[in-house]
């Protein structure tokens, strides 16, 4: 299939839905002709790119992110932005948390023109995921929305690659259900640029707000990724709409504050450098194990280590030499 490059680049400066689709689904292709096609057309709209506010979103099963971000999302379309949704799930098939669930739980906003619901696909390994949802995201900001929100399922490694790829990462948490006296999970709070605790609404207020000055005392002891900015804890209830306007004044804030210092330039282009070497990791993975050499020794060298006549350091060492003959 001949793909016309510059119509899928016009037809996605003039936001044409349509165009918007099949490009993703070029990106997300595992054929080669689709994935230069795919490159192609990113490389001519990169200049188009880069002035959406990219937002990540995460929290525990159970927290209300669905019904967080589309809370956020009616709220934001309504001040007149246009808003896409990603999402980065590659457990989805053991945790249940994927987003093509999510999807039917966001009915008002997937009905909404002026916003875009995308799932990632849950097959591959997390980097790969990760790269689509990545350059989707980039097809989605040339297309004219100017939010992005990045969701992941809130376990695992998806964390980090969320927050490697948005400009805000956003945390939601519960109150009275454990999460604040389990570890008030240090490694995701390091990440966070900001704290919600969802669902303050009814008889969970009080707890709510002890929550609060939990998550606040813990964010105090952790050394903050910014000089410019201490991660405030706010509350909010994404069924009775309240503190959701506030949760969007502090990204808003946020992003004032990184832009004037510089610090959001700086960010993106350490991005931007990471995701390379992610790409590049990434290749020489894939390249090794098609590997005709590798492949054909491998089953012997993984034997031996099994039953302890080679050791793994040796058998790596002949598995690399394999690709410097080559």
């Amino acid at each position: 299939m001949t793909v016309d490059i510059d119509a899928y680049v016009n037809g996605l400066l003039n936001g044409t839905r349509r165009i918007l689709a099949k490009t993703i689904t070029l990106i997300e292709s595992s054929l080669s002709g689709h994935q230069s096609s795919a490159q192609a057309i990113l490389d001519r709209l990169l200049p188009h790119t880069g002035k959406a506010v990219r937002l990540g979103i995460t929290g525990v099963p159970g927290v209300g992110k669905s019904s967080f971000i589309e809370s956020l999302g009616m709220l934001l379309v309504e001040k007149g932005h246009r808003v896409a949704v990603l999402a980065v799930d590659p457990s989805s098939t053991r945790s249940g948390g994927s987003i093509l669930a999510d999807k039917t739980r966001m009915e008002r906003l997937c009905a909404d023109s002026r916003a875009f619901i995308r799932p990632s696909p849950s097959g591959g390994t997390l980097g790969g995921v990760a790269r689509k949802t990545r350059e989707t995201m980039l097809v989605c900001e040339a297309a004219g929305f100017d939010v992005i929100i990045v969701e992941t399922v809130g376990v695992g490694q998806s964390e980090t690659t969320v927050s490697s790829m948005v400009d805000f990462f956003l945390v939601l948490m519960l109150a009275g259900a454990g999460d604040e006296l389990q570890g008030i999970k240090k490694g995701v709070l390091e990440l966070a640029d900001a704290v919600a605790i969802n669902k303050a609404d009814g008889d969970n207020v009080e707890k709510a707000g002890k929550a609060r000055k939990d998550y606040e005392t813990a964010l105090r002891l952790l050394r903050p990724a910014s000089p410019n900015w201490l991660p405030p804890v706010l509350t909010c209830s994404a069924m009775e709409m309240t503190g959701i306007d506030d949760i969007w004044a502090v990204v808003l804030k946020h992003r004032n504050i990184m832009t004037t210092s510089s610090e959001l330039a700086q960010n993106r282009r350490s991005q931007a450098l990471s995701w390379m070497w992610a790409l590049v990791e990434e290749g020489l993975k894939d390249r090794f194990n098609h590997h005709p050499t590798v492949q054909q020794h491998l089953p012997e060298l993984s034997r031996q280590v099994e039953n302890g006549s080679l050791s793994p350091t040796a058998a790596a060492c002949q598995l690399l030499f394999f690709l410097d003959k080559s």
